[in-house]
């Protein structure tokens, strides 16, 4: 009894230290999500408006850009596909790696070629261990990436979908990430990024017409300026939604693993106590025993 009272005692110290280093992680997630969502809140409107002037641009400019026409033939599609650079943070990477491998599927069933850009550790480790090959990867800022990053990543997607399939080029970009909606909701989704769709009649707003544009010094020149603008804005706004909802998973998956904690340690308690109960009455009978031999022994003597 003794040997169990102690393996008891043990694992509750081990649980409890399991417990702080959770409990830790939970504050420091719950500490950063607030920048987060700030730097979401101020990073959309900036994405959409900036969405909705290329696309008023294009539909006024009437010529065929690189980056809004539609490629007769697909051969190959980029797909960048968002994760984290770390776990514990509940089922977040594995929900958009399943979006990516549907995402993915479909694709191919379609008959184009996949060129997989990752970010973060976790879908390179994904891929690593499935041993696919990889066009490029980032990592070591998922969860507070800068606009330099998406500038990065940006950089790299309009250069390949600059050049030929036949020259390791893409046709059309696709982005996996995870929309932050709520603390509580993080929905994985898929976009488009190239060819960026031009909405005819983008920008009108309650019956307001879109204003004429003007384009100086042409309108090849200004889309060859907005449009790496405007994948480099969606890229990091992704990135920053991606971040936002790492941090509310890991917040609550260590706030679900710190209440588990609590309930393992009083589980273990109530054992550890109902062994050194055992124990005490054990050593209460075997005291009572020995008193009753000695006391017989006295009688027969």
């Amino acid at each position: 009894m003794a040997g169990q009272l102690r393996a008891y005692r043990r694992q509750i110290r081990s649980v409890q230290a399991t417990k702080k280093i959770t409990r830790a992680m939970e504050l420091i997630a719950a500490s950063r999500i607030i920048k987060a969502q700030a730097n979401v809140r101020a990073s959309t409107p900036y994405a959409r408006a900036l969405t909705r002037a290329v696309s008023a641009a294009a539909s006024n400019a009437s010529l065929d850009h690189p980056l809004i026409t539609e490629k007769p033939q697909v051969r190959r599609a980029a797909v960048l596909l968002l994760s984290s650079d770390r776990g514990l943070a509940g089922a977040y990477s594995s929900s958009v790696l399943r979006e990516g491998e549907r995402l993915t599927a479909a694709l191919r069933a379609e008959g184009k070629e996949v060129s997989p850009y990752l970010v973060g550790r976790k879908a390179a480790s994904f891929y690593r261990f499935r041993r696919r090959d990889v066009t490029a990867e980032w990592a070591g800022f998922t969860d507070s990436p800068r606009y330099e990053h998406a500038k990065e990543i940006g950089e790299r997607l309009v250069a390949d979908f600059g050049r030929e399939a036949a020259e390791g080029g893409v046709d059309e970009i696709h982005v996996v990430y995870t929309h932050f909606v709520s603390m509580v909701t993080q929905e994985p989704r898929v976009i488009r990024l190239l060819p960026l769709e031009v909405v005819e009649g983008a920008g009108e707003q309650d019956g307001e017409l879109m204003p004429l544009y003007s384009f100086e010094p042409s309108p090849e020149a200004v889309l060859d300026a907005l449009l790496p603008q405007y994948v480099n804005s969606r890229v990091y706004n992704c990135l920053l939604q991606a971040a936002a909802s790492e941090l509310a998973a890991r917040q609550r998956a260590m706030k679900s693993a710190t209440d588990n904690a609590d309930e393992l340690i009083k589980s273990l308690t109530r054992l550890a106590n109902n062994a050194r109960q055992a124990d005490i009455t054990q050593e209460i009978t075997e005291i009572v025993g020995g008193a009753d031999a000695l006391s017989s022994a006295g009688s027969r003597a």
